[in-house]
């Protein structure tokens, strides 16, 4: 906490908010004149260097008409949209939005309204295609590069310093916070030295490069995994890694979380093949059976609780250690909503005090290649991510499954993820989910879900090695991204 004196004449439209004057922060940036630029988003704005527009609202009827993503605050994470957004529009409600947004490679997506997420960002890239924004996003666009590169000016967004002026102008508007018309005061310090510029920019664009590549792949990624399986070819593979970004990025197709819930289907059942009271046509699907079949031939056929039975892996819940621990430290606690595109967040939205994870730790015992999926959430079940070395000191939720290879030559992390990750398994989810009180769950009916572990040493290992590495260089590059917002001011 600090306390400061403030002249009376010094209070700016009537805010009596002791943190949007925090005398730390204009210490630390009158610090910067030296050796930066400071200036304001206002005015660059008023100079030409940059423009903003906040995107639409277009409403409910508008969800789930087709597979367009329109993207919001929760669909950008980790510097980048996720690659299945939760929500969907027709081609008709695009091209209506479409030139007025005129979303283009290049530009920012910047989250005006949400409370924690208020400043989280992301990188327009070649591999988002078409798609809409809500009105909680403001897009920036660079007009004049010469004067702040495209790139610098998101590395910029992502430093402590400007991030810590996020927090100081938010407020809360009605039953949201947000930074508003705010968002115009705050200062960018843009480094003078033009060589230091260039090297920081060129290493950005490499790091960006490199997860827009893996990205790209963990898009694909099902379809790919489902060929895989059913051909037994890891030929498929090996076209994939030999193709160039653009050649990747023309393959993609735009899919929202609808893509896991199948195509509508009608079919008749016979009593005896009802389970456990359950009277949900989705539970029974026929396609699932009739795919799955198609899938014996080249695959191992074994459900998750078979799998945990034998001793293969192992999975658990966390647990809700209570909202009064939130905020007392660093130490992440992983939520559902605090992981995508297969890694956790580089920010995850709680963090908790070294006395409370110590008093977790032992039990939870989360390391390093460990597997989180998604056990509660409706949108979010099945979602699944790996624990890296820089995760690994860390909680989870109890909406949450720890699942742990401990046999890794018959199915080792990365398979497993890959696995999780293919159409079949996800579609097998989405039929199993079920409504518990107000949110939807697996509950422990992910012990039904079957594995289609490949036969083949060689297709397991390829499958494995191609996840490994995807994830592997884009955890290197979120690090890099990181460090290079912390050495640009």
């Amino acid at each position: 906490m600090i306390s400061y004196w403030i002249n009376s004449d010094l209070i700016s439209d009537s805010i009596f908010i002791p943190k949007y004057y925090n005398p730390e922060l204009i210490g630390k940036i009158n610090a910067l004149q030296p050796t930066h630029s400071c200036m304001s988003i206002k005015e660059l704005s008023e100079n030409g260097i940059i423009q903003f527009y906040t995107g639409h609202e277009i409403g409910k009827n508008a969800y789930g008409t087709g597979d367009i993503p329109f993207v919001r605050t929760s669909d950008i994470s980790n510097w980048e949209i996720k690659t299945i957004p939760k929500q969907g529009v027709s081609r008709d409600i695009y091209n209506e939005f479409a030139s007025v947004q005129d979303v283009q490679e290049g530009d920012i997506l910047f989250v005006r309204d949400g409370t924690y997420l208020i400043g989280n960002n992301c990188f327009i890239t070649k591999v988002d295609k078409e798609l809409l924004f809500q009105s909680h996003i403001l897009k920036v666009r660079v007009l004049k590069p010469e004067y702040i590169e495209p790139e610098l000016l998101f590395l910029l967004f992502n430093t402590d310093l400007v991030q810590e002026q996020i927090r100081s102008f938010q407020f809360t508007a009605d039953i949201i916070d947000t930074i508003g018309q705010r968002f115009n005061e705050i200062i960018l310090p843009i480094p003078k030295d033009r060589a230091f510029r260039t090297e920081v920019v060129t290493k950005l664009q490499k790091a960006l490069s490199e997860r827009v590549i893996g990205k790209a792949f963990i898009k694909h990624m099902p379809k790919i995994i489902e060929q895989v399986l059913l051909n037994d070819d890891i030929d498929e593979i090996r076209k994939l890694e030999a193709l160039s970004i653009d050649e990747i990025t023309s393959l993609i197709t735009t899919e929202t979380i609808t893509s896991e819930f199948g195509g509508f289907n009608c079919f008749t059942l016979t009593s005896s093949q009802i389970k456990d009271s359950i009277f949900i046509p989705k539970y029974y699907d026929p396609t699932i059976e009739k795919e799955l079949k198609e899938l014996e031939h080249n695959c191992e056929l074994v459900s998750m609780g078979e799998l945990k039975q034998s001793g293969v892996i192992t999975y658990y819940t966390g647990d809700e250690i209570g909202k009064m621990a939130y905020g007392t430290g660093s130490i992440p606690f992983i939520r559902t909503s605090d992981f995508s595109n297969w890694e956790i967040k580089h920010n995850p939205k709680q963090g908790i005090s070294e006395e409370i994870y110590q008093e977790y730790a032992t039990r939870e015992d989360v390391r390093e290649h460990d597997v989180l999926l998604v056990r509660d959430g409706t949108y979010l079940v099945g979602s699944s991510c790996i624990i890296t070395e820089y995760d690994a000191k860390s909680l989870y939720c109890g909406g949450l499954y720890k699942i742990r290879c401990n046999d890794w030559k018959r199915i080792d992390p990365f398979l497993l993820l890959g696995l999780l990750n293919s159409y079949i398994v996800k579609r097998q989810i989405r039929t199993k989910q079920f409504t518990r009180d107000v949110i939807d769950t697996i509950g422990n009916r992910i012990d039904e879900v079957v594995i289609p572990i490949p036969k083949s040493e060689m297709t397991k290992k390829k499958i494995s090695d191609f996840i490994k590495n995807i994830v592997e260089t884009r955890i290197h590059s979120r690090e890099e991204i990181s460090s290079l917002a912390r050495k640009v001011i």
